[in-house]
């Protein structure tokens, strides 16, 4: 037995344990024992490494994309990449968010212009959605302006002409330059027109950047930029051009004849005097009988501060096109605006930054742009209390309790963001909620980016900080605004808000009632025609039809609404 033993033992091969003895000739219960336990060890670990393996190939696979923001170092830009915090099976409805429902086109470098894509996580979901014509006509303008922006071929051909000021024959492309002009609130609402007009006559918009454009904004189209080139031949020319210019058109109806007129409309280029000092034959502009004469024409040069807008919806060559692009009327510079006007990273690093530090934790946002006329130095006590009022009747602000301490189980907190070339109005209704309570047990937090004490339209920070706050008063859930001021309206479009109008004080006293509510988020055309073409008299233009009406902050003024606004 003993000799069977060692030659099984040499036949298996010795495999001594620190007793000295093979393991297989233990004890078999303790054998069997020890094998179960080391097996079950090693079905552990299989299974471990299968769920750590499943996790990473499901995080590689569809990588989460928006909720939390992480920085990642780009040259020359702070880049904040959003980060999903919901189901894995979500990216299209995304993708289709970052779009706008296809407003915007995709295709783009998202690093050379972080806002186009990204500023949809900063708002709620898109309540208007543009039209399917709106759509197909903005990629039909896209293909245009590729095949027509600057330095392509039939730019350069129809430039040619331009320099020679030979009368052009016939050409494939045509434009309309939008001159650099006025303030940023005009500039902003006066390009959103410009390029709505361009889209109605097949023109090419083209951008005279001025001081300070392509510091503030990105190109909205794709491979051609619509920046009009610094060679441009009558770039020169632009700060002179005015109602008594030979190219003016309105100077041209009045000096000429019929057929006299005819035979300028064959010329290179017309300026068109739209600023708020126009004329009655500048006017004609919004006629459809001359703009017959103006399609002869390649170049027109737009100079304007007014948002014409309102206007384009009374002239019958228009109408049908545009009830068929914006089927809801107030909507068209809230989707314009939301396609054109995207912030540079320098400007949008400005707005993020702001937006997650004082505002993004707040579980109600209210917007105060605040609009002074007076001249002289403020803060002025009628004005603060008009602001005071207007946001208490309307319940947009807690009122304040007599005791120092009010115990309530409300935990809501609300950030206002107010926006002024003055701190004195943030200091004083910061003060008010630091001293005393709520009576409503809410945490108030007021909060000024920026208070430049008078406009500085040549300062390229002070403009980066205007369009800064113009987009954070857009990012809030209610907005007050000032009559008469187009920063509150470029915000109220830009966040599709029908802001709180403060009525424009009379005699250094604050107004009763203090506002009023918007018909809608559609800015006021300060200077409208009040014309008839067809009858060629005065006419009430803000009675014609039912979406255009006279503006709340402005009787004069025109605005567009829908059928069930309030009157």
């Amino acid at each position: 037995m003993m000799r069977f033993k060692k030659k099984l033992v040499h036949d298996l091969g010795s495999h001594p344990d620190v007793d000295g003895e093979a393991p297989f000739l233990r004890d078999p219960e303790r054998n069997n024992g020890f094998s179960t336990i080391r097996l079950m060890g090693i079905l552990v670990v299989i299974l471990m490494a299968v769920s750590v393996l499943f996790s990473v190939s499901v995080v590689l696979k569809d990588p989460p994309t928006d909720g939390v923001m992480e920085p990642r170092k780009e040259t020359g830009a702070r880049v904040l990449d959003f980060k999903r915090q919901k189901d894995v099976d979500t990216p299209s409805v995304e993708v289709k968010d970052k779009l706008l429902g296809g407003l915007i086109a995709s295709g783009f470098d998202e690093r050379s212009c972080i806002s186009r894509y990204q500023s949809a996580f900063y708002r709620k979901e898109l309540l208007y959605k543009p039209s399917p014509n709106l759509i197909s006509r903005l990629r039909s303008y896209e293909a245009l302006h590729k095949r027509c922006g600057p330095y392509t071929e039939s730019y350069n051909r129809t430039l040619e002409k331009l320099k020679t000021g030979h009368p052009l024959e016939s050409t494939d492309c045509s434009y309309v330059v939008w001159i650099s002009f006025s303030g940023l609130g005009n500039r902003i609402l006066t390009l959103a027109s410009a390029f709505l007009y361009a889209l109605l006559t097949d023109r090419v918009l083209l951008v005279d950047p001025g001081v300070d454009m392509v510091d503030l904004f990105c190109e909205p189209f794709p491979e051609v930029s619509w920046f009009l080139p610094s060679d441009f031949p009558l770039k020169n020319e632009f700060n002179s051009f005015n109602q008594n210019s030979p190219h003016c058109y309105g100077r041209m109806l009045k000096n000429s004849t019929f057929t006299n007129l005819s035979r300028s409309m064959s010329s290179s280029f017309v300026y068109l005097h739209l600023v708020h000092d126009y004329d009655d034959q500048d006017k004609l502009f919004f006629c459809d009988e001359d703009q017959t004469f103006l399609q002869k024409v390649p170049w027109l040069i737009l100079k304007t501060d007014n948002y014409f807008i309102p206007s384009l919806f009374l002239m019958p060559s228009f109408e049908q096109e545009l009830s068929d692009l914006f089927p809801r009327k107030e909507t068209v510079f809230h989707l314009l605006g939301r396609y054109l006007f995207h912030p540079t990273n320098p400007v949008w690093g400005l707005i993020t930054r702001y937006y997650q530090a004082y505002l993004a934790k707040a579980d109600e946002r209210l917007g105060i742009q605040i609009r002074v006329f007076d001249s002289r130095k403020g803060p002025f006590q009628y004005v603060l209390d008009q602001i005071l009022a207007c946001a208490l009747k309307g319940n947009l602000l807690p009122k304040i309790g007599k005791e120092t301490l009010i115990i309530s189980e409300s935990e809501k907190s609300k950030a206002v963001l107010m926006t002024s070339l003055s701190s004195g109005y943030f200091e004083k209704v910061r003060d008010m909620y630091w001293e005393h309570p709520t009576v409503t047990g809410e945490v108030i937090g007021i909060y000024q980016p920026s208070h430049e004490e008078y406009q500085q339209t040549e300062k390229h920070m002070h403009n980066r900080k205007a369009l800064a706050e113009m987009y954070l008063l857009s990012l809030t859930d209610v907005l007050i605004t000032s009559s008469w001021s187009t920063f509150g309206y470029v915000a109220q479009g830009l966040g599709g808000l029908k802001p709180w109008i403060l009525y424009k004080p009379e005699n250094q006293t604050a107004p009763d009632p203090p506002c009023r509510r918007a018909m809608s988020m559609e800015p006021c055309f300060h200077a409208p025609p009040f014309y008839d073409c067809k009858a060629k008299k005065g006419i009430d233009t803000g009675v014609l039809v039912p979406h255009v009406r006279h503006c709340e902050d402005m009787s004069w003024g025109l605005k567009l609404v829908d059928g069930e606004s309030e009157s």
